[in-house]
């Protein structure tokens, strides 16, 4: 039976997009951020965490598999878009992972936690309907049964990269556009000010809708028994930091408000991964991690320590590219695998940014400073960065003697890593998406098929229509794909709630009406079959 003892912890998630450390606890002075601030104050920050890619569906897909993205093939950014310039990329695809693996939530489902999202996915591939009790804009906690553990998402996104254009602005700007301070690989233009000052303004408003969300928390008697967690998918939406593996575009806030079990006002120097947090979630929630996961728990029974933490890009929306990247607490390694590539690849949607504009305007009129021509110039093979006296990683370190020690350590570390979790990197996208779906076709879930188990004997024959019987009854679901979840209603309503199927179910007296679909991840989903059954004997209304 489903253990619901609510001693257990509910965990809270609030998910921002596109989003640098840019807080006043992380010592920002023109940041507005009061109630992030106080979640930090009353929990522990951690200031090296670090996504595994700088764009959100290669990122979200390793949180929610707690798996690394070149491993299960969601490395490439855009695969269920097309672009009419672009019409021999081997798209539109979903992913399709490797049979054994699953959206985290699934476990914990099992284990009796009702989980929610409100409301992003973008994880490469649709989300199998086992993986969200709800899923869309009123997902919440409050949807619950009685005294059941929660795992809850939100997913303000108000700070992504288009925030910053023009046509995006929501309000007059309330942050002065000549105080904000911008990396020296920026133009200092009036643009590009203008273009920060709106994500300063767009994190502002995001901390409203934290403290909206944590009132809520307070207002149901919530907060002593919930570990809220808040970060960002990746760094913030600005040239050299979105979509590279440089700190600007993989360092994400972290904060982390556990009370009786984390001291508040606290700072952790471990290293964190997002790939970890789902690991971490089932840690906390007394579940044991799958031994296939890749990401590894920081907090709870089952946390360990790591030494470095990884990061890739691969195509993005129309440009291909191969990097991939390993950093310590200290220093950042990155290997170039396209080193005759400029940095300035086309990807359109990147070129509606004001900076990028602005980059670009100024190099066809030679008027760029000298650090602002990093991203004109000729690609090294391997990058070496020291994060802590070069913060803004200008200043490659891979030739200097004095540091080869370290650069054979992290060169080390890379080659290790990619050996033992997979690089699909080294496939062609094309021969990949073959694999995923031969000659262009999605595979389809298998329809599932009722198994009664009646009168203390096993079931022997499957039902695809229920049946009539007279004594106690079991039903098992069963489905011919390998890998696949199964989820099933015994509401016939168009707005039932679908259960994750994880025992048998136990028919009660009278008819039941059992409704099962299953799905894989990277597959269609499976196409509807319907069962009713009668208990022979009994009254049925």
């Amino acid at each position: 039976m489903i253990n619901r003892s609510d001693d257990r912890p509910n965990i809270l998630w609030i998910s921002l997009e596109d989003t640098s450390p840019r807080f006043g606890c992380y010592g920002d002075r023109l940041a507005r951020t009061p109630n992030i601030d106080r979640l930090a104050t009353e929990g522990t920050r951690f200031p090296l965490a670090f996504a595994t890619a700088g764009v959100c569906a290669p990122s979200r897909s390793a949180i929610i598999t707690g798996m690394y993205q070149t491993s299960i093939g969601t490395h490439h950014m855009r695969t269920t878009h097309t672009n009419p310039y672009s019409s021999e990329l081997p798209t539109p695809y979903q992913a399709v992972v490797p049979h054994y693996v699953k959206t985290f939530t699934e476990y914990l489902r099992a284990a009796g936690y009702f989980c929610t999202n409100n409301k992003k996915t973008d994880y490469q591939f649709e989300p199998p309907i086992t993986t969200w009790d709800e899923l869309g804009d009123h997902a919440h906690w409050r949807n619950r049964e009685e005294g059941q553990p929660f795992f809850s998402v939100f997913n303000p996104n108000l700070t992504h990269e288009s925030g910053m254009w023009p046509e995006k602005e929501r309000h007059a700007l309330e942050t002065d556009p000549d105080r904000v301070t911008l990396p020296p690989y920026i133009p200092n233009s009036r643009k590009s000010r203008e273009a920060l000052a709106r994500h300063y303004d767009n994190i502002a408003d995001s901390d409203k809708i934290v403290g909206r969300i944590l009132q809520q928390l307070e207002e149901d008697g919530l907060a002593d028994n919930t570990i809220v967690f808040l970060w960002s998918d990746h760094g913030e939406g600005l040239p050299r930091a979105k979509r590279w593996p440089y700190d600007a575009g993989i360092r994400i806030p972290l904060i982390v408000r556990w009370p009786g079990h984390i001291e508040p006002h606290t700072v952790s120097e471990q290293l964190v991964s997002l790939v970890d947090l789902g690991p971490t979630v089932l840690s906390l929630a007394g579940v044991d991690v799958p031994c296939h996961m890749q990401g590894q728990p920081f907090l709870g029974e089952q946390a360990q320590a790591r030494t470095y933490i990884y990061a890739t890009r691969d195509r993005y929306d129309q440009s291909y590219d191969m990097v991939r990247a390993v950093r310590d607490k200290r220093y950042k390694y990155i290997r170039n695998y396209y080193p005759e590539l400029p940095y300035m690849i086309w990807i359109s949607y990147n070129n509606k940014h004001p900076m990028q504009q602005e980059l670009w305007r100024l190099y066809a009129e030679g008027k760029l400073e000298e650090e602002q021509k990093v991203l004109f110039k000729k690609r090294p093979i391997e990058e070496l960065y020291d994060t802590e006296s070069d913060p803004f990683e200008l200043h490659n370190l891979a030739k200097d003697a004095n540091y080869r020690e370290k650069l054979h350590e992290l060169r080390n570390a890379l080659d290790e890593w990619r050996d033992r979790v997979g690089d699909m990197g080294e496939v062609a996208e094309d021969q990949m998406v073959e694999r995923f779906w031969p000659q262009g076709v999605q595979p389809q879930t298998a329809t599932p098929v009722f198994v009664p188990i009646a009168d203390g004997s096993p079931g022997i024959e499957g039902s695809l229509e229920g049946g009539t019987y007279s004594g106690p009854l079991l039903v098992q679901i069963y489905c011919a794909t390998q890998g696949c979840s199964i989820a099933y209603t015994t509401d016939c309503g168009e707005d039932a709630r679908w259960k994750l199927y994880s025992e048998p179910i136990r028919v009660e007296e009278g008819t039941t009406t059992i409704r099962v679909r299953a799905s894989r991840i990277g597959y269609k989903h499976s196409e509807e079959r319907s069962g009713t059954f009668i208990i022979e004997g009994a009254t049925s209304e």
